[in-house]
């Protein structure tokens, strides 16, 4: 399928508002037809043209990575509510492959409405200052239309995706590209270098397919042109950096850089001050996005009891003292009332007491200093 050339006519506009030590977008700021400062990745930081440092922070909207019209454009309006009146200046947009080329179960126009809603959120971002991150989200298992859903890696034609994705929008200064939302049980060399993914579904029925790896995703991003800042996601659900600690790179020759996703959700098999101290050194020596994070408990989780819930606010508040600490680029999960961990709680986007306020008031510069208690 051609690219669809939305890029000829985005048009938007981003420029920043100096804080200590830090340039960021400009929230809620509409800035006419200028164009935003186009983004690189420097040691470890992410600077802009002029050379100023970059700090990214805000929420995941995803609906459109289950919903074919962004569930009647909520996500759109979502994303208002974010950069308006929390002040993110960046939105990190989930997709599905199969939903962008049409191919979903209900879907008569080829993916063309899909496409206009991302192209809406894209140009939503850049006019009110901000970015945006693509994400390859949802997938399937090397058959169209069937078993999509979050898998432990993409099938081949996640190369068709960024191929035309990367055409839609190289260069826009606005759009950074998420080439895989959570890898996970495959070995770093099926990471890096493709090969043969077995999975297991829901329904317990073994699947075998054949992955490209993220290099060549790269490469295909690259190959067209596009130099936007990449994010690369390793294992473990995008919560291992090991590979990369240990001096390992994507060859990402003639692009503007990468940065490395960290998805922090609950600690596994550490303590919380072991995971502090972890991600403290991390974010010294790579260029680190948090870009899911998020704590809470459902009333129906058996889990629920006023203590645990209280133990989970307290975590949160935590990891949100840490990322403000570290100068850290983060991105909550997620701005929507059913996508768990979430931020609101109805249609009204009305903060959860236990994750959005919190979030909402790092945003607004208002977030009280969190002292563990005694």
């Amino acid at each position: 399928m051609a690219a669809l050339g939305l890029a000829a006519f985005l048009s938007a506009a981003m420029s920043a508002v100096v804080c200590p030590g830090e340039v960021m977008a400009g929230p809620g700021q509409k800035a006419g037809s200028q164009m935003p400062l186009p983004l690189k990745v420097d040691k470890t930081h992410v600077v802009n043209s002029r050379g100023e440092r970059v700090r990214l922070r805000g929420v995941n909207a995803p609906d459109l990575a289950w919903s074919s019209d962004g569930e009647g454009h909520r996500v759109i309006k979502a994303m208002e509510v974010a950069l308006n009146d929390w002040h993110a200046n960046i939105i990190r947009l989930p997709l599905s492959l199969d939903r962008w080329f049409g191919k979903a179960p209900h879907q008569k126009d080829g993916g063309k409405s899909y496409r206009v809603v991302v192209h809406q959120a894209v140009e939503l971002c850049a006019s009110h200052r901000s970015y945006i991150i693509l994400d390859l989200h949802e997938t399937h298992v090397g058959e169209w239309g069937k078993n999509l859903g979050y898998h432990c890696m993409p099938d081949r034609t996640s190369l068709d995706f960024w191929k035309e994705v990367a055409e839609t929008y190289k260069n826009h200064p606005a759009v950074i590209f998420d080439l895989f939302n959570e890898p996970n049980h495959v070995s770093w060399e099926v990471w890096q270098h493709g090969g043969k993914v077995n999975e297991t579904l829901k329904d317990k029925s073994e699947h075998e397919y054949e992955t490209a790896g993220m290099q060549a995703m790269l490469d295909t991003v690259r190959a067209t042109g596009a130099k936007n800042v990449v994010i690369v996601g390793g294992l473990n659900f995008a919560s291992d950096l090991s590979w990369f600690k240990k001096g390992n790179r994507l060859d990402d020759r003639g692009g503007n850089g990468m940065l490395y996703a960290f998805h922090w959700y609950g600690v596994k098999g550490e303590s919380m001050a072991q995971r502090v101290v972890g991600i403290e050194k991390v974010v010294k020596s790579l260029p680190v996005i948090v870009s899911e994070f998020g704590s809470g408990l459902r009333e129906s989780d058996k889990r629920f009891t006023p203590e645990a819930h209280e133990q989970a606010e307290q975590w949160l508040r935590q990891v949100l003292q840490v990322l403000e600490d570290g100068q850290c680029n983060w991105v909550a999960w997620s701005m929507h009332s059913g996508a768990f961990p979430c931020l609101i709680t109805d249609s009204k986007f009305t903060p959860s007491p236990w994750f959005g306020s919190w979030v909402q008031k790092a945003l607004l510069g208002k977030l009280p200093r969190y002292e563990k208690p005694r």
